[in-house]
């Protein structure tokens, strides 16, 4: 099956187009960013002498010329006006921005102004763990981010279990590269070196999306608490909850049984590490209690599982192939 990415100049787009060339079904046929006039090579010169193809600016007609799905790695708002339009022109999407994660209200309270409100209804969340069946007759995938990602497939088994009333608190350690590649004063080597940040505790824009997601899945409302961090690491992703549990079960069952037969989710019998879910789509989940105090610990490649890797496992369903298809598994140890 031919596929394009849009937006390929970014950490995500180049990811995309690393697991899309070794992929046994989709080819790449059409990749564009916001110019063109450049080869891929140029673009990224780590595809020297691995791929060869003029990167072009962005039009929605030549896509669908090209191609059967596109892969949008686009900002929030610059996403939904090319979506809108690839969809018109019957070409499957799925998009990594935020803007059809969300219920409209919601989205336009903490981005912007939505100009496709129509296909809001029709877009399908890209968790596959709690989506799968939805994504496999999509035709507008909204691939969720990192923050949500690995927040939700640690979080969601254990709504049930959660004394209502009481606070969950998400501790989010983030790699550099979730910021993406744009020059900030954040970013900058000096600063983040050797050091460590929390950035828009309790405002970051993922929150209402986890606590969106947990009410629609499980019909269940908690004040979500979360707080991202940066560490000075290229990629990888911690996260840690803390919440209260309404009785002492067995948290270690109820973990197993929820992803035992979800295959990238690994439940662990010790506290997860970054390393060993760096270049996968994997997920590394542990739990452990302490009477009714819940820890929760997740781990992800925010580029891969929190972005281009989950995108091609939804794609794999949209078009229905096998949902492990061209997905890395081998991590990038040491």
């Amino acid at each position: 099956m031919n596929v394009a990415i849009i937006g390929a100049s970014g950490y995500t787009g180049l990811e995309l187009i690393k697991l899309l060339l070794t992929h046994p079904k989709f080819t790449i046929t059409y990749i564009a960013n916001s110019t063109g006039d450049i080869n891929v090579q140029d673009l990224h010169p780590c595809l020297k002498d691995v791929l060869n193809i003029e990167v072009s600016k962005a039009n929605a007609n030549d896509v669908a010329a090209k191609a059967d799905l596109a892969f949008l790695a686009l900002p929030h708002k610059t996403s939904m006006s090319f979506a809108k339009e690839l969809l018109a022109l019957d070409v499957k999407v799925v998009d990594l921005s935020a803007d059809y994660r969300l219920e409209l209200d919601t989205y336009e309270e903490h981005y912007c102004a939505h100009e496709d409100k129509d296909n809001i209804p029709n877009s399908v969340y890209g968790l596959p763990e709690y989506y799968k069946e939805e994504i496999s007759s999509a035709k507008l995938v909204a691939n969720p981010g990192c923050y949500p990602t690995a927040s939700l497939l640690a979080l969601l088994p254990f709504v049930d279990y959660i004394e209502e009333g009481t606070q969950v608190f998400i501790d989010a350690k983030s790699g550099i590269s979730g910021a993406g590649k744009k020059l900030t004063e954040l970013a900058h080597f000096a600063n983040l070196n050797e050091n460590m940040m929390a950035y828009n505790p309790f405002k970051h824009r993922h929150m209402p999306e986890i606590e969106e997601k947990i009410k629609l899945v499980k019909n269940k409302e908690f004040q979500i608490n979360f707080v991202p961090q940066l560490i000075p690491v290229t990629r990888g992703m911690l996260i840690s909850v803390y919440a209260t549990l309404k009785d002492e079960v067995n948290v270690e069952e109820i973990l197993e049984e929820t992803y035992k037969n979800n295959e990238f989710v690994r439940v662990r019998k010790s506290a997860v590490d970054i390393k060993s879910t760096a270049g996968t789509n994997f997920c590394d989940v542990f739990v452990a209690r302490n009477k009714k105090a819940l820890f929760i610990n997740s781990s992800i490649d925010n580029l891969l599982r929190g972005a281009s890797s989950q995108a091609v496992v939804n794609a794999n369903l949209m078009c229905g192939f096998e949902e492990n298809e061209g997905i890395p598994k081998l991590a990038y140890v040491p």
